[in-house]
């Protein structure tokens, strides 16, 4: 798996609001500016986002972007599927036109690890929130299962 550009941008750009739950909207520009990410790749994932139902957008000089839910209760896997439109591109099930070996009628003994892979990656991705993510590296390490660095 790869995490491209439009799920790390996401993740960043959900999370901005995260941190400013409760504080009303904020532009898309503001966000750019603040994360230092290119402002029109910015609207494009807010776009993403508010059309999958994770972030609302109010129009007029003081309108903006806001999560639509508690932090809490939005998953990793939710907004890199908003981003990204899938969090996992299983290539033999998403581009199996003109790849003979690939298509659901043959018979592929691959196909089911790859499958098994995909749902391993959107339950870790499911179980982890924004609300988790709104503390340091070290708690987040600790939460999650992984080894804490020491410097």
């Amino acid at each position: 798996m790869r995490i491209t550009t439009w799920a790390e941008y996401g993740l960043i750009c959900a999370l901005h609001l995260a941190k400013r739950a409760g504080e009303g909207p904020i532009t898309g520009r503001d966000i750019a500016g603040g994360e230092r990410l290119p402002a029109d790749y910015v609207e494009q994932i807010l776009l993403r986002l508010r059309r999958a139902g994770l972030v609302n957008s109010t129009r007029g000089a003081r309108g903006g972007y806001m999560l639509s839910r508690a932090p809490e209760d939005i998953s990793v896997r939710e907004v890199i599927a908003a981003s990204e439109h899938a969090t996992f591109d299983l290539h033999c099930v998403s581009h199996p036109v003109g790849e003979e070996r690939c298509s659901e009628a043959q018979s592929c003994s691959i196909r089911p690890v790859w499958m098994l892979l995909q749902r391993k990656i959107d339950d870790v991705l499911e179980s982890v929130h924004l609300g988790d993510l709104l503390v340091d590296e070290r708690t987040v390490r600790q939460r999650v299962g992984l080894p804490v660095l020491t410097v």
